[in-house]
C-alpha cells in the first residue's frame, strides 16, 4: 500500500516528532543547503534542550541561528561556530555546550552512524584537546583516535528536487551534509524546492533514496542567502590592434 509522505507545510511535517531534549541533525554548510523553513517551524514549536548536530549554528537571523535567542539549543555538535555572535556569547557565558569536531571527522561520524558503524579510528585530533577522554590505538606504527558514529532522533534536510516517494536530488554545494544526515536518523524530514512524480528524476542524480525519507514538504518560496560575497580584481587583455586592458570585478559565492 502506498504511503503518503507529502505534507502541506513544515508544521504539519514535524507534527508528533518534536520533544524537549531530543537530538536533531540539520543539513547545510554556512547558509547553503539549510532546511530553513523546517527550522522556523521548530522555533515556533517552542521545544527546548535540543542537541543539534550540524556543521555550524547558522547566522544570527537565519537557519539554526533562529533557535538561539530563545535558548532552545542546549548542545551543539559542530565543526565551526564563528559566524554567530549570539551563539558565541552564550557559549562564552556557559549557557550552551559545544562539542567541537574537525570537519572531516564530523562528516565521517554522521556517515558511520548512517551505515551502522558504531566507531572508527582516525589520525585527526591525536595529541590535541580533541583526543581528551577518547581511546587511542596504534596501527602500523601510527597513533589513531577512536571516534563514535552519530545518530539522531530527527534529521532535517534541504533538497533541490524530490519526488513524492522521497527520492532526493541536491544542487551543487547544497549537497554538503544533507545526504549523510538523511541516513543517520530515526526519522528524516525533507524540504524540497521542486516536487515531481515518481520516475521524473534521473536515477543517476538521486543522492538520497526514498527509503531514508519519511516526510516531505514542498516549499512555496526559497530564500537563498549569500553569507559572504567575495570579490577579486582580474586583469584581462582585450584582443585588438591597440593592446588595452581593463579591470573586472567578480562576485562569487557558494552555489546553492
Amino acid at each position: 500500500m502506498a504511503i503518503n509522505k507529502v505534507y502541506p507545510d513544515a508544521t504539519a511535517a514535524l507534527a508528533g516528532l518534536l520533544r524537549d531534549g531530543m537530538t536533531i541533525m540539520s543539513g547545510g554548510f554556512g547558509v547553503c543547503g539549510v532546511p530553513a523553513v523546517l527550522i522556523e517551524a521548530i522555533r515556533s514549536s517552542g521545544v527546548k534542550d535540543l542537541t543539534i548536530v550540524s556543521n555550524n549554528p547558522g547566522i544570527d537571523d537565519y537557519g539554526l541561528g533562529l533557535l538561539i535567542p530563545g535558548r532552545q539549543i542546549r548542545k551543539m555538535i559542530s565543526s565551526y561556530i564563528g559566524e554567530n555572535a549570539t551563539f558565541a556569547k552564550q557559549y562564552l557565558d556557559g549557557a550552551v555546550e559545544v562539542e567541537f569536531n574537525p570537519q572531516g571527522t564530523l562528516a565521517e561520524r554522521i556517515r558511520a552512524g548512517g551505515a551502522g558503524i558504531p566507531a572508527f579510528f582516525t589520525r585527526t585530533g591525536v595529541g590535541t584537546v580533541i583526543a581528551e577522554g577518547k581511546p587511542v590505538q596504534e596501527f602500523d606504527g601510527e597513533r589513531y583516535l577512536m571516534e563514535r558514529g552519530l545518530r539522531a532522533d530527527l534529521a532535517l534536510v534541504h533538497a533541490w528536487r524530490g519526488d513524492t516517494e522521497g527520492n532526493l536530488e541536491y544542487r551543487m554545494t547544497a549537497r554538503n551534509f544533507n545526504p549523510i544526515m538523511a541516513t543517520a536518523a530515526k526519522v528524516t524530514v525533507a524540504e524540497v524546492e521542486e516536487l515531481v512524480e515518481p520516475g521524473m528524476l534521473n536515477p543517476d542524480h538521486i543522492a538520497t533514496p526514498g527509503i531514508f525519507v519519511q516526510r516531505i514538504v514542498k516549499l512555496d518560496t526559497v530564500n537563498k542567502r549569500i553569507e559572504k560575497p567575495i570579490t577579486r580584481m582580474l586583469v584581462t587583455t582585450i584582443p585588438s590592434k591597440r593592446k588595452t586592458s581593463r579591470r573586472v570585478t567578480l562576485t562569487r559565492w557558494l552555489d546553492c
